[in-house]
């Protein structure tokens, strides 16, 4: 897991059924992906409010949008973009990517969020 898979919203795309997947894989936020040759135009990672790499360098953190996407993300799949930022903030990146390595890589492999089947890397 490494930190160019953090996304601005504090998704991790390490464990995301799109980046693991074996066919048309996303290779995660910041990389630019795209969907049938165009750019996604995610209005989270093109936001213009955000001073640096992450949400919560707004100053509207948490807006409208990203709490939105937390609900549903907390509702469906048990993990929480805002709590995954407020640990990067107070914790740093590094702290955060190795409690996430605990969290979802095992010797089974990565387990995706999405499906919640395992997959090697």
């Amino acid at each position: 897991m490494q930190s160019n898979l953090i996304a601005p919203c504090g998704m991790n795309c390490g464990v995301c059924l799109h980046y693991l997947r074996e066919r048309n894989k996303c290779p995660g936020c910041f990389s630019g992906r795209k969907v049938n040759q165009k750019p996604i135009k995610c209005p989270i990672r093109l936001c213009k409010n955000r001073q640096g790499e992450y949400c919560f360098d707004c100053n509207k953190f948490p807006c409208e949008r990203l709490m939105r996407l937390d609900k549903r993300y907390r509702e469906r799949y048990k993990m929480s973009e805002i709590e995954n930022l407020k640990h990067i903030k107070d914790k740093g990146i590094k702290n955060f990517l190795t409690s996430e390595r605990k969290k979802w890589i095992s010797k089974k492999g990565t387990f995706c969020v999405h499906d919640k089947k395992y997959y090697e890397k």
